[in-house]
């Protein structure tokens, strides 16, 4: 049984909705008012709709109408024109012409929700059972994944997730889950899934029906990090600026203030701690600096260059941060590292570093981000300096534009004080600075 019900698609934006329309194979969908949209999906959902042409009928319960790329590193992708027949598609694409958005018909637009949906499903033959299969999922960067058969190795026989139905069912790398499978189409490698039953070991629908993340209660961080590394920076940060599980950080500072580096030390400190999962997203960075993070021994979990579009960039830190969400929400402790959020639009920005919180009574995601100025909402800001970075004099924090909100609750009352006795002696220096100069 699906998932989706009416309620969650009356509350699901039009875009959603046409994304699930597509995966389902829902002809001219988009010409559809919201209302017939929402009981078209019902109808295709609980097998009632049938085609008008007599064609038969397309699986209709498959929440997964989509394609699964030829091997487990590509990413979900959507036709430029969703109306059109298939074969239409197909035969312009071999002429090579280019759609109504610009793109060429062989081509294949980047969309982290949708897949390919121009062959119409297969058809069950009546009286043959579905084909059950069972096993542990693994996603990947593009935000689809796998359900690894015999994990941890991959095989010919893993079945492929769309990102749609990893983030209907919110599922993360590491749940068992069972469900039918249909057999791969022509071009595919792998089978797809139809639907996902159980989770874990509980219906899929009854943790859909669970809380939301934004539902559950927050409280402000009450377990700082502990880092114990012995880099001046590092230290600083842990003593002077520290945060916690949970606590929304910005790293802030001008162009060459060493923003980039102090980010990819702490991430080498917090990898090597056992009780979290780390997640990196690198959205308009250098090109070199997705390679050092490599060379350093932290995979980015997404990255694009500088060179990327802000909606691109925006996607890659919006896919990281939803993984995060949901380790979050079931009980894990989540930290999402982000370099950087300059390139982002203003509302994305907030809305990633908002996702960060702890959850009372429960697990935690503490999202990490560098930035040309705090955006706002920030538990810890920790500023650099440019001109004590660019003289080599580390730490090169700015203690005077740092801070922390309620500092007592992660280093306590004493801690507290003392950091705001090294934020006066801060001030005072440069007033006597000021003074000279």
């Amino acid at each position: 049984m699906s998932v989706l019900d009416r309620a969650a698609l009356e509350q699901s934006p039009l875009a959603d909705l046409h994304a699930i329309a597509s995966e389902l194979s829902i002809d001219g969908y988009r010409r559809l008012r919201r209302s017939e949209l929402i009981d078209v999906i019902l109808e295709r959902q609980s097998g009632e709709l049938e085609r008008q042409s007599g064609e038969p009928r397309a699986a209709a319960d498959s929440p997964a109408a989509d394609s699964p790329a030829a091997d487990s590193s590509a990413a979900d992708s959507a036709p430029a024109d969703d109306e059109e027949p298939g074969e239409a598609r197909r035969r312009r694409g071999r002429r090579g012409g280019r759609g109504r958005g610009g793109t060429r018909a062989g081509e294949l637009e980047h969309d982290p929700v949708r897949s390919p949906a121009e062959e119409p499903a297969e058809v069950t033959p009546a009286g043959q059972a579905e084909q059950v299969v069972e096993g542990i999922v693994e996603l990947l960067p593009n935000g689809s994944g796998f359900v690894r058969v015999d994990p941890p190795d991959p095989s010919d026989d893993d079945v492929y997730i769309s990102a749609a139905q990893v983030k209907r069912c919110e599922l993360v790398s590491g749940d068992r889950v069972t469900g039918p499978r249909r057999p791969p189409r022509r071009s595919e490698r792998f089978a797809s899934m139809i639907r996902i039953d159980t989770i874990n070991g509980q219906a899929a629908e009854e943790i859909a029906e669970g809380a939301r993340f934004d539902d559950l209660p927050a409280i402000f961080p009450n377990e700082r990090f502990r880092l114990g590394a012995e880099d001046p920076t590092i230290k600083a940060i842990e003593w002077l600026t520290p945060f916690g599980r949970g606590s929304r950080v910005s790293v802030v500072g001008l162009a060459r203030a060493g923003k980039t580096e102090a980010l990819r030390r702490l991430a080498l400190v917090m990898a090597g701690q056992p009780d979290l999962e780390l997640f990196v997203a690198l959205a308009g960075v250098r090109p070199e600096e997705i390679g050092d993070w490599s060379a350093a021994g932290i995979v980015p979990t997404a990255a694009v260059t500088l060179g990327a579009s802000a909606d691109l960039q925006g996607q890659i830190v919006e896919r990281v941060v939803d993984q995060g969400r949901r380790f979050a929400a079931r009980g894990a402790n989540a930290v999402v590292l982000i370099d950087t959020l300059d390139g982002l639009h203003p509302l994305l920005a907030r809305r990633a570093l908002a996702a960060a919180r702890n959850i009372d009574g429960g697990g935690s995601l503490t999202v990490v981000a560098t930035a040309a100025a705090p955006v706002g909402g920030e538990t810890t800001v920790i500023a650099l300096d440019v001109t004590m970075a660019s003289t080599a004099r580390f730490p090169a924090i700015d203690l005077v534009r740092s801070g922390v909100v309620k500092p007592e609750l992660l280093v306590g009352d004493a801690g507290a004080e003392a950091i705001a006795r090294a934020r006066v002696e801060a001030m005072e220096v440069v007033a006597t600075s000021a003074g000279e100069a």
